[in-house]
This record gives C-alpha cells, sequence and structure tokens, in this order.
C-alpha cells in the first residue's frame, strides 16, 4: 500500500535525510550570464551592494528565498487538497498565509482574531511535542519553519532546507549611457543639469556596476531532515504515525515538484540538460542509497497521507490596527516604567 511506502523513514533507526542535487543551467545556454541576487554590506561598512561570492562560488538563491518559492506549490491543484487555504484580511484585501514571511508566526497573523488558536499551536509543540494543532491549521509552518520570538518564543526547525550556488564564478561588470530624445540646445534654458537629469531630458551616463556570473555549474542543493520530522509527536502512537505521514507526504511534493526558477531578472534557470537530478536516502551510518521517488509518486502518498491525517479546515484571519496599537502603548508604558 501507497500509504505505509516510507513508514521505515519514520521508525527512530531509520535514514537522516533525503538529499537532492539539481543540476541548473540558464535558459539561454550553459556558458550564459546569469544575475545573483545583491546583499547589503556588513553593517558600518562603507561598500555598495554586492554579490555574495567566496573561493568562486556564488550564492544564487538563499535557503530563505527557496522556502518561499516552495511554499507557493500548496497553492495550485491538485497540492492545494493537501493543505487548509488560510487568508488573512487586512482592510480591503487579503492575502494567503503561504505566501506570509514568518508563516504562522507572521505579524499579520499575531495581531489577528486568529491568534489566540495559532499561540494554542506553538505552546503545544512547546509543552508536549504535541504538532497536530499546528498540522491542522498552518501545516507549512512545519516544513519550512518558524520563530515565534515576539511571544511563545517557540522555533520550529526548518524540515527542508534549498540553496542555489554557481561555482566557478567569475564576476563581470557592466554599464550603460542613456540620451535623451532632446537636444541640449532644446533644454539648455529649461533649468539646471542636476535638474533636467532627474526628470529625464539629460543624457545619463552610468559608472561601472555588477554584470552578473558566469558559471561552471550552477546546482541547487535540498535536503529533508528525517531526524527533525520524527520529532515532531502526537498524542498517541497511531496519531503520531499519521501525522509524520502527513507531514512527510507535504515534505515530499515540495522536494520534488518542478519549481520555475524565474529567480530575478536576468536569472531564467532550467535544468542541465546532461545531468538533471540526482536524489539519495542517507543512513546514520553514512551509506547512501539512491532515491527511487519521482513527483507522482510523492504527489499519490501525500494524497493518501492527507486523506489519513485529515486536513485541517480552511480559515480566515482578520488583522486589528486596535490590536498593533494596543501592543504600541503597552510598550509606551513598560518604557515609562523603566525610567520613573
Amino acid at each position: 500500500m501507497i500509504i505505509n511506502r516510507f513508514d521505515l523513514w519514520l521508525e527512530n533507526d531509520g535514514p537522516v535525510a533525503v538529499a537532492l542535487r539539481e543540476y541548473l543551467e540558464p535558459a539561454l545556454g550553459a556558458d550564459s550570464v546569469v544575475f545573483p541576487p545583491t546583499f547589503a554590506p556588513p553593517e558600518g561598512s562603507k561598500e555598495a551592494p554586492g554579490y555574495v561570492i567566496d573561493n568562486d562560488i556564488a550564492l544564487i538563491d538563499t535557503v530563505g528565498s527557496q522556502a518561499n518559492r516552495m511554499e507557493p506549490i500548496f497553492k495550485r491543484a491538485p497540492y492545494s487538497a493537501l493543505v487548509p487555504r488560510v487568508r488573512i484580511r487586512i482592510g480591503e484585501r487579503e492575502i494567503d498565509l503561504l505566501d506570509a514571511g514568518h508563516r504562522a508566526a507572521d505579524a499579520a497573523v499575531r495581531f489577528s482574531d486568529k491568534w489566540n488558536d495559532l499561540r494554542a499551536a506553538f505552546n503545544s509543540i512547546r509543552q508536549s511535542g504535541d504538532a497536530t494543532l499546528m498540522a491542522k491549521r498552518a501545516p507549512t509552518t512545519l516544513l519550512f519553519g518558524a520563530w515565534d520570538s515576539r511571544d511563545t518564543q517557540v522555533k520550529i526547525p526548518r524540515l527542508i532546507g534549498a540553496t542555489i550556488r554557481a561555482f566557478g564564478a567569475q564576476k563581470l561588470t557592466r554599464s550603460a549611457q542613456f540620451f535623451s530624445a532632446l537636444d541640449k540646445e532644446e533644454v539648455e534654458d529649461l533649468g539646471t543639469q542636476d535638474f533636467l537629469s532627474q526628470v529625464g531630458l539629460n543624457d545619463a551616463p552610468a559608472g561601472r556596476t555588477h554584470g552578473g556570473v558566469i558559471a561552471k555549474q550552477i546546482r541547487r542543493d535540498a535536503i529533508l531532515n528525517l531526524v527533525a520530522l520524527r520529532a515532531l509527536g502526537a498524542p498517541d502512537e497511531g496519531a503520531t504515525l499519521r501525522l509524520r505521514r502527513y507531514i512527510l507526504g507535504l515534505a515530499l511534493v515540495a522536494l520534488l515538484t518542478p519549481a520555475e526558477n524565474c529567480l530575478r531578472e536576468g536569472c531564467l534557470l532550467t535544468r542541465a540538460r546532461d545531468k538533471g537530478v540526482e536524489g539519495e536516502v542517507v543512513g546514520r551510518d553514512g551509506s547512501r542509497v539512491s532515491l527511487d521517488v519521482d513527483e507522482a509518486t510523492a504527489r499519490e502518498f501525500a494524497l493518501a497521507a492527507a486523506g489519513e491525517f485529515g486536513v485541517g479546515e480552511s480559515w480566515t484571519a482578520v488583522f486589528s490596527k486596535e490590536s498593533v496599537k494596543a501592543a504600541a502603548n503597552e510598550k509606551a508604558e513598560k518604557g515609562k516604567g523603566k525610567k520613573r
């Protein structure tokens, strides 16, 4: 039966991880330029924002960014049937919890009418290790992690982590020149040179800036932490097995569903034609066995496990400005008390 196919992974002496390596290349071809993200320099530094490149290895997409790209998989069919649909109403608009950066611990939830329910889910994990409430209300929080740093202090570790790096990266630079549609004589009496440049009526040469990288290899490394998954508990042995199967199903879907790697302008990636994906199940003794699970199998198992566990009901939270104001006033009062 598909429902018990991965039960050996869930036993205490089971493997420690599922490791995946996906080889990528630019859509234009393996020898084309890709643009990594730029990051702010260290605090106090006068450097401009730049790429993160260490020993010719360039960071293309971070762990947090990869999680934010995987999580919305559960917004579209058939994977939307695996999780409750959770919306947060903010004034006249709504956002999906799958788009909230801190998941169940996000401020948009914390200052809503449903926070007591989520607080109970966090406290259940802290007090007894029971993740059932969180799995019913915000299951992807268990997959991609959260830290309720402003209330319960509960930290939920990521079960899935992924990064994209470029190896053998050569950094390039570029420049540009803007030419105004008007001749210099036509605008010279319309204002200062600075003003004309600001409104786009002056030629504007640009200095040298980041021009992307060319890399020998681009690789996405992803890991599913089975040790952390087995730490998730429920009130009894049967409930624990059903919970872990459910979360494992979600994790396999997130791990194995091909992503559309349009990371940013100038960084559209596809799977490399000559390599593709390598997956392994890693034992605690370091042994490695090829992963024989594809997207279709992961989907079949996830649907069966979700049916057995019972997907939580969808819900909507209403963001409250009054809650924010009350928190601000409380902080101000505490500040006054310290000064006395």
